[in-house]
């Protein structure tokens, strides 16, 4: 795994995924029309619905049954208007972009579907599948984070690079995969939409988060008032001399958020007249092995 960001020479062969995915349609739209199910695998095509595949990898877990069956409805009436993007697979092809449109269409009863054939990587699937969702504004935080962390750990993307594909701040990308620190009920929680980014980020650190979580849900409480109840339930700090410090350093919490943002993990630092400690934070095995190849100087 590399930390370093891509060169400009592997920039200039990748797909410009920063330019969105009507440019990837507008390319292929001029390569001609779409052609029967008997010719060459490339271009635009019509293939049976059978033959497509999901992505393992896909970002997007959570699909809504109504809104599918509004799009069920309307493909039925109008056909597939928008192509699926797809890359070959074993005797068939796998989704890259379009699993919705794919799982609609089969709703509708639709046999054939319009498909783009692309030779993508695994890589550059994962790229594409996260830029439509994130487009369409179809994932919620923690896929979001999920995918960005897989990126980044299965990938060697670099936040940096990140950023610059799906045209978000690096702080965002960090902000977002720190979610994953947070207990796996509360991040499905977030996944349902019951609490916010807003309110996950501020229990990230507090102590007994489940049971925070529970009390923000049942009590209705906005996200100023998570953070102060979050705050208040955070441990208390002790200094080298073992003197409790109930209101912390406010640049060391500055520090602290400016390398968690930096890692994409938990940081948390212990201050006192004669030194303290760094801890890192994690909640994965992934995650451990990131830190150990970092700090070891390690490329993967």
């Amino acid at each position: 795994m590399s930390d370093m960001p891509p060169t400009a020479a592997a920039l200039k062969h990748r797909p410009a995924l920063g330019r969105g995915l009507n440019a990837l349609f507008g390319d292929v739209a001029r390569e001609g029309p779409i052609a029967g199910p008997g010719t060459p695998s490339a271009g635009l095509r019509l293939v049976p619905v059978s033959a497509l595949s999901p992505h393992p990898q896909q970002p997007r877990r959570h699909f809504d049954d109504a809104a599918l069956d509004e799009l069920a409805a309307s493909i039925g009436e109008r056909g597939l208007i928008q192509p699926i993007v797809v890359r070959p697979m074993g005797t068939g092809f796998q989704i890259v972009a379009g699993e919705r449109r794919w799982r609609a269409a089969q709703r509708a009863h639709i046999h054939e579907v319009p498909v783009i054939i692309r030779d993508f990587d695994d890589s550059q699937t994962l790229e594409i599948a996260l830029v439509e969702n994130i487009q369409r504004a179809d994932l919620n935080a923690i896929e979001e984070a999920q995918a960005y962390a897989r990126l980044i750990l299965d990938y060697g993307h670099t936040q940096e690079a990140l950023a610059k594909i799906v045209h978000k701040s690096r702080s965002h990308i960090a902000n977002l995969m720190r979610l994953l620190d947070l207990p796996a009920a509360v991040q499905a929680r977030v996944a349902e939409g019951v609490l916010s980014m807003g309110h996950a980020r501020a229990m990230i650190g507090a102590a007994d988060v489940e049971r925070l979580a529970a009390e923000v849900i049942a009590r209705g409480l906005s996200v100023r008032e998570t953070e102060r109840l979050a705050r208040a339930a955070k441990p208390e700090r002790r200094s080298s001399g073992g003197a409790s410090r109930v209101a912390p350093d406010h640049d060391i919490v500055a520090l602290e958020r400016q390398l968690a943002d930096l890692l994409g993990i938990s940081v948390k630092i212990q201050h006192g007249a004669r030194g303290g400690a760094l801890t890192l934070g994690y909640s994965t095995l992934e995650q451990l092995d990131m830190i150990c190849q970092r700090l070891s100087g390690e490329r993967g």
